[in-house]
């Protein structure tokens, strides 16, 4: 055994050809069985695709790094169940792609923020937050107000998310384009907002 260890500290190639196959074992082991969850890979009630302003909105708070100071997870526990609600499940996340989960929380955790708050509310915090939280150190998003949504791109991207699984249909996506045309990019992203964690709403 010592002559193994030896062998392995003392060469790189050896080391990296075990590190790869502890990564491999563990991988075979924990994430794969994963894969063929039912309860990992099907939605659950009440999940459905993003609606195409959704969609957009979702894509400009990817564009604005909103997911770099707030999470959309909440982890079984008390202290997060108890602010936030109900602990994320799987089958909540399986039409999002990228996932969104994160693990930074400059901001509170937003995975169950949908109808907490009025869609007036978010907007005046989106514009200037510091006129409904005094202490928050979140920047303005002042622009959203002013600039059109994307509509042009939309049906693309539907088109895009319907190969990897996310069931669109012919008529949403054909609907999609006039759903975002004439919208500001305040409307798509505070529809994306109130649309998260509607499913498993707790209920305390």
């Amino acid at each position: 055994m010592e002559r193994i260890q030896k062998l392995v500290e003392e060469h790189v190639g050896y080391l990296i050809v075990f590190t790869l196959l502890v990564v491999s074992v563990a991988m075979l082991a924990e994430i794969l069985p994963l894969m063929f969850q039912r309860s990992t890979t099907q939605p659950v009630a009440g999940v459905k695709p993003f609606t195409a302003l959704q969609l957009t909105g979702r894509d400009i708070y990817i564009r604005e790094g909103c997911y770099n100071c707030h999470s959309q997870m909440i982890r079984p526990f008390r202290a997060e169940t108890e602010r936030y609600g109900h602990y994320s499940v799987a089958g909540e996340s399986v039409y999002d792609h990228p996932f969104l989960w994160g693990s930074k929380r400059t901001g509170p955790d937003l995975a169950r923020v949908g109808g907490r708050y009025s869609d007036e509310w978010h907007r005046v915090h989106l514009i200037n937050p510091r006129d409904v939280v005094s202490e928050s150190n979140m920047p303005a998003f002042p622009w959203l107000a002013r600039n059109l949504a994307d509509a042009d791109s939309v049906q693309a991207k539907m088109r895009a998310l319907r190969l990897v699984g996310v069931p669109y249909s012919d008529e949403e996506i054909a609907k999609a384009k006039s759903e975002v045309e004439g919208k500001s990019e305040m409307d798509a992203l505070v529809t994306y907002l109130q649309g998260l964690g509607l499913a498993l709403k707790n209920t305390r």
